[in-house]
């Protein structure tokens, strides 16, 4: 646990700790886990995580028990994917025989050895009926892949909703200790990112990865029947194949005997002409000799491109390999004039079919990331929702409309850290329509006291009662509605004035939200605007000044007419003139409610019944304003160290100096 060391002067030289201006700032001044992200927490703001599951198979699990309820459309969608792929694959063998017919009616056309005349040519009513079927085929596996897509996108909608819906009920669950424990980017990044990421991967990873390894599948099948069929006809019916490799030894051993004779017969007829067994003969090519040169040429052509054939046997898988034996064969058929198509021998429709594994093989690849990365996800968003939540709710009894606002704290223990007591044996009465300040240095427990009377947190000890009742009986949603409270950061969403005023009671009529805006002073500049109450105001009321965004969250309190009230420094951040308007609009606010103060300015607490001063967790002084100065205690050295500054900056006058006697200035303290 680590607390903020940055700060800053106040006014009147006071050095306070920055950002220490509102509830939830005090709060994490007085109470913050430094959170430090990891790897594993990614990008707050967008991407994937940078870090693989921990537990990737438990957290694998529970993503795909996500779809369970989904049972009947998953079903749906295994068999739409089984039939596209089965249809995509014998697609290329239907493109095959098409491609049998264009080259046997080609070969068949020409003119053979021991024949008459050329064959017949081209079937094409055969090639037009086999082209129909492959588009039909590849238009029936677009339809059932489009088809599939629809049911999956359409359920991994359902099934998102319903995690955001979880995600959005266990925020709700959660206590303020969850926040303030963690930051706001790494929550965010949970709840929306990883959702996202999750959604990606149910969407793409697991149809794609699904349809790719049917693909590879289906295509092996093929591949491995073809392979069988091929080298069963090669068996049965070319048994000369199987002395391919004896073949091309003695080929190149007649090739090599060849070249040896052609090179000895030049050099013995050269040897003659040199030793003068024919004198004076002339070496004259023989018409013999350049046909010996010619058929040797043709003979080293043959052996090379058939070691070129065994190279390539020696690397390639069995389908490749067989396709110069196939190939060789339609040429030994076609120089034999031997016409028949060779059925088993077709292997065209190979190429289209292979030319679809590396594809999907590099897509099964590809579709492991991103499900890896979306289980990566949901092991996070799986953690958020196995959270500690806050004490579930014993809800026993219940208050009227609007409660009389007596409250009581009857020996209030509490702490954040364990180790660390913050507030000890608190007790404290408030009447019902009383206002109570309370001051006290930064650290003192002030935020959390009126947390704890939210029931923001459970107590170590002690009780907290409204009008009598233990709060811890009623249920959180009904004790913080009948609380209203207005914070120096005053909160505006974007739309029009009346709907910022008519949010603390959303079934407020017109008149009401005209009613609310006139007794807190806010109907005086809105009747100046061109739209008055359907001015647009921009998101966090960038559009409108500081006083005015906190007369509006005035007069949306006191349309919600709560019996209790907490202000929060309602007022250090307007100008002195606002701050006028704003005291009379706090006053018509607190007029019959019991409100809790915390502020530091002079003019906001004046008129509190009652002033708590607190040190440590305790009150060390209780009483008003009159009376604790007189005391001379706590709260006068608090005056007196903080509070003359802000006094002679306000312009007020002492009444001591007024008079000539010993008397400090009426004022309140401030944290």
């Amino acid at each position: 646990m680590a607390r903020r060391k940055d700060r800053k002067a106040g006014k009147g030289g006071v050095i306070t700790e920055a950002g220490a201006d509102t509830v939830v700032d005090e709060l994490e001044l007085e109470y913050e886990y430094e959170y430090e992200p990891t790897e594993a927490d990614g990008d707050m703001f967008g991407g994937t995580p940078a870090k693989k599951a921990e537990h990737f198979w438990p957290s694998f699990n529970r993503l795909i028990g996500l779809l369970r309820t989904e049972r009947l459309a998953m079903v749906w969608v295994t068999l739409l994917v089984v039939v596209s792929v089965a249809l995509t694959v014998i697609a290329p063998k239907v493109l095959g025989n098409a491609t049998d017919v264009i080259v046997n009616g080609v070969t068949g056309a020409r003119q053979a050895n021991g024949q008459p005349g050329p064959g017949p040519g081209i079937d094409f009513t055969e090639l037009g009926r086999l082209l129909m079927i492959v588009l039909a085929l590849y238009i029936a596996a677009s339809l059932l892949q489009w088809w599939q897509g629809y049911i999956l996108n359409a359920l991994v909608m359902r099934v998102v909703y319903r995690l955001r819906a979880e995600i959005e009920d266990k925020l709700n669950r959660l206590p303020l200790s969850y926040f303030d424990t963690r930051q706001r980017g790494d929550l965010m990044s949970r709840v929306t990112n990883d959702v996202d990421n999750i959604q990606t991967a149910l969407q793409q990873a697991f149809s794609q990865l699904i349809q790719s390894v049917l693909m590879v599948l289906g295509i092996g099948v093929m591949i491995v029947h073809r392979v069988v069929a091929a080298r069963a006809h090669r068996a049965h019916q070319h048994p000369a194949l199987r002395h391919h490799r004896r073949g091309d030894r003695h080929a190149f051993a007649e090739a090599v005997q060849t070249a040896v004779e052609l090179h000895r017969r030049p050099q013995r007829a050269h040897r003659g002409v040199v030793l003068g067994s024919r004198p004076g003969a002339r070496l004259r090519p023989r018409r013999g000799h350049a046909r010996a040169v010619r058929r040797a040429q043709r003979q080293a052509v043959e052996v090379d491109g058939r070691r070129a054939v065994r190279l390539r046997d020696d690397y390639a898988g069995d389908e490749l390999r067989l396709l110069p034996l196939l190939r060789a064969d339609r040429r030994r058929r076609r120089v034999a004039g031997d016409r028949e198509p060779a059925e088993h021998w077709r292997c065209d429709g190979v190429h289209p079919v292979l030319a679809r594994v590396l594809p999907a093989h590099r897509q099964i690849a590809g579709m492991a990331n991103m499900l890896q990365s979306g289980v990566a996800s949901a092991e996070r968003t799986f953690e958020f929702l196995d959270s500690d939540e806050q004490t579930p709710e014993h809800e026993t009894e219940h208050l009227p409309e609007r409660a009389n606002g007596r409250v009581e704290l009857d020996g209030v223990d509490f702490s954040y850290d364990p180790e660390t007591e913050l507030i000890r044996d608190l007790s404290l009465s408030v009447e019902p329509g009383h206002t109570v300040a309370i001051v006290g240095p930064t650290g003192a427990g002030k935020t959390t006291l009126v947390n704890l009377i939210m029931r923001f947190y459970e107590l170590n000890g002690g009780t907290i009662r409204l009008d009598g009742i233990d709060t811890t009986e009623l249920s959180r949603s009904e004790l913080r509605g009948q609380v209203g409270m207005v914070l120096q950061d005053a909160w505006l969403f974007s739309g029009t004035i009346r709907e910022n005023i008519r949010y603390g009671r959303l079934e407020a009529s017109d008149e009401e939200v005209v009613a609310a805006a006139k007794a807190t002073m806010v109907d005086r500049f809105v009747r100046q605007l061109p739209d008055g109450y359907d001015t647009v105001i921009e998101a966090d009321g960038g559009n409108v000044s500081a006083g005015e965004r906190q007369l509006l969250t005035i007069a949306r309190a006191f349309i919600a007419n709560p019996s209790l009230l907490i202000l929060d420094e309602a007022t250090s951040s307007v100008d002195t003139r606002t701050e006028l308007l704003v005291q009379h609009a706090m006053a018509a606010l607190r007029s019959d409610r019991t409100s809790f103060v915390i502020a530091h300015r002079l003019s906001t607490i004046r008129d509190a019944h009652t002033i708590l001063v607190m040190e440590k967790g305790r009150i060390v002084e209780q009483d008003d304003h009159k009376t604790l100065l007189a005391k001379k205690g706590a709260y006068y050295d608090l005056y007196m160290t903080q509070f003359r500054g802000a006094a002679a900056e306000s312009g007020q006058e002492e009444p001591g100096q007024r008079s000539g006697r010993e008397e400090q200035p009426e004022g309140v303290a401030a944290s």
